[in-house]
């Protein structure tokens, strides 16, 4: 198991290192910053000084060296643009997209627990194909799309909740469902799957066989064990939702990391992008590498075919 962990912890790393070149590479390709930090009527005394001052000017190879030594000690640099550490813009930011992918997550568990339910205790049912078509619909359209309608028609038209910012609950409702949608899908059809299976299990049969309430074997039997995927791959979910926040947090101007890092790219702020992506794939490969932990500590036969 220690050969195993161990195994798995180097190979995050080294999928971090080559996501650091690799996005090091891409934030200088958009452009030189200064174009957009510097005003027109900058001289190229103005564009020197500020690239000397930046380390813009030194070799690639060196700015690399030295942001990937102050990453390491939590230090990201200045942001070219707010002109602050980036460590105390992601501080700021970061809690928001936390709280948006919790109630997103809690409203998506709410949806799904009862559809995936309902479509496996009654297959090939109206309720069933109904439920299929909404896990269709929510694996298809696009988030963008869902969240443009929800703000024209529930904010808009119909003016029953606000179409962004923050504040109380009620900001949270259309951000949390659009950013919620595909996993309601998801996790739909991941527990109706489970239940179709542990439905046909032999100690469910003799539980009913004992004459145990049909209630009673559906939700406190078949749905504990069928759960335990469905939890599983909730925090793969959850992990995927403060990470790919970006189009939501942009369409509802919703200031978390997601929208953060929309406006560091199109202002070509070399260290907030690198900074957000390497955080974000820190959070997805942690929680990667937990969840094999825990794969291989309940099934041993996982830890041994690696």
């Amino acid at each position: 198991m220690r050969r195993f962990i161990l195994t798995r912890l180097v190979q995050s790393l080294v999928a971090l290192a080559i996501l650091s070149v690799v996005v090091f590479a891409l934030a200088r390709a958009t452009g030189d910053p200064l174009h957009l930090i510097l005003p027109m009527v900058a001289t190229e005394e103005d564009y020197a000084n500020a690239r000397r001052y930046l380390g813009l000017d030194r070799p690639l190879h060196l700015q690399y060296v030295k942001f990937v030594t102050n990453a390491v000690t939590g230090d990201f640099g200045i942001s070219l643009r707010a002109r602050r550490p980036v460590t105390d813009l992601i501080k700021e930011r970061l809690p928001n997209s936390l709280k948006l992918a919790a109630f997103s997550m809690a409203v998506s568990m709410l949806l799904a627990f009862p559809l995936g339910v309902m479509a496996a205790v009654r297959k090939d049912t109206r309720t069933d194909r109904t439920a299929q078509v909404i896990a269709a619909l929510g694996q298809s359209l696009p988030t963008f799309w869902v969240g443009i309608v929800l703000i024209e028609v529930v904010a808009g038209r119909l003016q029953w909740l606000p179409a962004g910012g923050t504040g109380s609950l009620a900001h949270y409702i259309l951000p949390g469902f659009t950013l919620g949608w595909f996993v309601v899908a998801g996790m739909m059809r991941l527990l109706r799957s489970g239940m179709l299976d542990v439905l046909d299990a032999e100690y469910v049969k003799m539980a009913r066989v004992k004459g145990v309430a049909e209630r009673w074997v559906i939700w406190q039997h078949a749905l504990k064990n069928a759960l335990i995927p469905v939890v599983t791959f909730a925090g793969i979910y959850f992990a995927i939702l403060v990470t790919t926040a970006i189009v939501v947090e942009t369409v509802f101007a919703w200031p978390g990391i997601g929208r953060l890092a929309y406006e560091a790219i199109t202002s070509r702020d070399f260290p907030v992008i690198q900074a957000v992506v390497l955080l974000t794939a820190a959070i997805v490969a942690t929680v990667n590498l937990l969840v094999d932990c825990l794969y291989a500590f309940i099934d041993p036969r996982i830890r041994y075919a690696s």
